[in-house]
Order: structure tokens, then C-alpha cells, then sequence
């Protein structure tokens, strides 16, 4: 749910007129706040969703709706709005010319720009997903998504750090098709999530009627 090269050119729109020397400090700064935002959300999310009351699979047709809906809407959008409008929630902050960096490094340029409501469901099933009583297997599991989340940040640094150079190489064409495909696997991930989870809910509806 993290799309580091679309995120880029949300990030370029936001940021607007800054050197290009300042982009890597800027960039390691976000995928550091990544690190630590998904991983609080993952350590977290059994207890969040346990606190609430809240299933798996409710959380996954809850969260493939979300997704698809973000899929769908970035497919449709306006050609002139594809290039910097690919990101995991619709972020309409914009800055001041004089609004110092910081004040924006964790919204919206951590969230939602970098990881939004999309790559928080993931996080919430995932977490949910490798709690095990056994604590060598839920051990492995915690640590393999803690693993994914920073070479997803890596990626994320890569990319804002060499924003404007990814920006200048590439035709605005070739990335407007780029981010319709992307768009439509993210469609498709979100249906599937959807119905992996209404599936479940089916089936216990059927036997609970039989």
C-alpha cells in the first residue's frame, strides 16, 4: 500500500520550490518517521482491534473497500491530476512559502502521503494475522513485517531523495501509464482483500442459518 514512486511526485507538489541538496535530508527524515509509525501500528494492532471488539474479517471487507475505493478513484482521475495526486488518501494540505519543513514531516508528508488509511489496514491484518500463542512463530512473524517496513522506507527514501531527478527522466506521459496500472493492481488488491474477509463472514452466516 506504499507506492514510493507516486508518493514522490505528491511530495514534489507539496514541497514546491526546494533545492534539490535539501531533498535527501528531507527524505531520510520521512522514511525514518515511516519506520516508527508502522511499527507502533503493527506492534499495536492485535490490541486495538481486540480493545474494539473488531474481527478480521470485518477489518478486511472494511479495508479492501477503502483500498479499492482509493484504486478506482486515482484510475478515473483527470490526466492533469495523475501526476501528483497518486497517493494512499486524498491530501489536499498545501503549504506557505515560509512554513518551515518540519512542521509538515509527519503530516502530511509521513502520513497520509507516504503511508495513509490503506497501509494502515494492511498493518492492522497483518499484525493480527502472525499473533501466535507460540512464541517463536509469532516472534518470526512480527519480525519479518518489521523487515518489509524498512525496505519499504528504503524505497521511500530512494525516491524523495531523487525526486527531482525521477521527475526530469521520465515523460509525464510514461507516468501517467504507470500509475493507471498501479491504480488498477491496487483496484484489484482491494476487492480481493474484501472479499477474503466477506467470504468468512458468509460462511459463518450459512452455518450459523443451517
Amino acid at each position: 500500500m506504499i507506492n514510493p514512486l507516486g508518493s514522490a511526485l505528491t511530495l514534489l507538489g507539496i514541497v514546491g520550490d526546494v533545492p534539490p541538496a535539501a531533498f535527501k535530508g528531507l527524505a531520510r527524515r520521512i522514511a525514518i518517521n515511516n519506520v516508527i509509525f508502522l511499527t507502533v501500528i503493527e506492534v499495536t494492532g492485535s490490541a486495538i482491534l481486540r480493545f474494539f471488539g473488531i474481527s478480521i474479517p470485518v477489518v478486511e471487507v472494511s479495508g479492501g473497500i477503502v483500498i479499492a475505493a482509493i484504486g478506482w478513484s486515482v484510475l478515473n482521475a483527470p490526466a492533469a491530476h495523475t501526476d501528483v495526486q497518486f497517493k494512499n488518501n486524498d491530501v489536499t494540505a498545501k503549504t506557505d512559502a515560509g512554513r518551515k519543513l518540519d512542521q509538515i514531516m509527519f503530516y502530511p508528508l509521513t502520513f497520509p502521503v507516504t503511508s495513509g488509511p490503506g497501509t494502515l489496514v494492511v498493518m492492522l491484518t497483518l499484525s493480527a494475522h502472525v499473533s501466535n500463542p507460540n512464541l517463536p512463530r509469532n516472534f518470526e512473524g512480527h519480525i519479518g513485517i518489521f523487515i518489509a517496513t524498512v525496505v519499504l522506507s528504503l524505497m521511500v527514501y530512494l525516491c524523495y531523495a531523487y525526486a527531482p531527478k525521477l521527475t526530469s527522466a521520465v515523460a509525464p506521459t510514461t507516468v501517467r501509464g504507470i500509475l493507471r496500472v498501479v491504480a488498477f493492481i491496487l483496484l484489484t488488491i482491494g476487492v480481493q482483500i474484501a472479499w477474503n474477509g466477506l467470504s468468512v463472514l458468509l460462511k459463518s452466516v450459512l452455518i450459523k442459518g443451517t
